[in-house]
């Protein structure tokens, strides 16, 4: 018998201190290189999306890859990138943690739109109120000392 899975994930992080390094120019490069690692760890992306100060990535998590893997991988080799290609002058690194969400099949052409949308989206909410929204439809307590901490 084979391995069937279907584990859809958003996956969001920010830049350290919320910093809005991410400019408009240089991002697609940024996403590009996202989504090569992201199929290097045998998993699909369908979506990589954000502003200046954070990204969402929209995945199928691959049944032999640990999701924290996964995260470790793209922040540490996207930041090594961004740096080499000297993407972003100003950028400092991720912020610790992440966010990951998971969804069923049926939600993953809106939330394919939500990350494709994310610059007109941010022109009524911030990151932070994204963020406690997301957190709070997934009913996962915020604990306010770690709470987009660095």
């Amino acid at each position: 018998m084979s391995t069937y899975t279907q584990i859809l994930y958003q996956i969001v992080f920010s830049t350290k201190r919320r910093a809005r390094v991410l400019t408009k120019e240089r991002r697609e490069d940024l996403f590009k290189y996202i989504g090569a690692v992201i199929r290097n760890n045998k998993c699909v992306h369908y979506q990589i999306g954000g502003i200046e100060d954070h990204i969402h990535i929209i995945i199928d998590l691959h049944p032999t890859i640990a999701l924290s893997s996964l995260v470790k991988d793209i922040k540490l080799s996207s930041a090594s990138y961004i740096k080499s290609e000297k993407l972003f002058p100003n950028f400092n690194g991720w912020q610790n943690g992440y966010g990951a969400f998971t969804y069923a099949i049926g939600a993953k052409e809106n939330l394919i739109n939500y990350v494709k949308n994310q610059e007109e989206h941010h022109h009524k909410k911030t990151f932070e109120e994204e963020y406690r929204k997301l957190l709070e439809t997934h009913d996962i307590k915020i604990e306010e000392q770690y709470f987009l901490s660095d």
